[in-house]
């Protein structure tokens, strides 16, 4: 499987996220490691935000559009960084 498989699987549910964390541990791709740590980040914010009631939940919608623009960048090949937590997001999960 490649990188940009493994990416765009990553964006199918937190499911195919484990699935393409394993696959990519087999042979590490950086394509793939990418979009693995953004979206740890993305579903990890999601969560957070979830819990908060009401703002939470409207956030969430914003949460939303963030996944859709990382699963295009993924589909195009491109390595887009998630708007305003993308960078940090590489940062905190850099052993990914």
């Amino acid at each position: 499987m490649d990188g940009k498989t493994k990416a765009i699987v990553a964006h199918i549910t937190i499911i195919g996220w484990i699935i393409a964390l394993v696959i990519n541990s087999n042979g590490k791709d950086e394509f793939a490691s990418y979009y693995i740590r953004q979206l740890l980040g993305l579903y990890l914010t999601a969560l957070v935000l979830g819990l908060i009631p009401v703002i939470g939940w409207a956030l969430s919608v914003v949460i939303f559009v963030f996944w859709i623009l990382s699963l295009i960048g993924a589909i195009q090949g491109e390595m887009k960084e998630t708007p305003v937590l993308g960078k940090y997001y590489q940062e905190w999960f850099k052993g990914i």
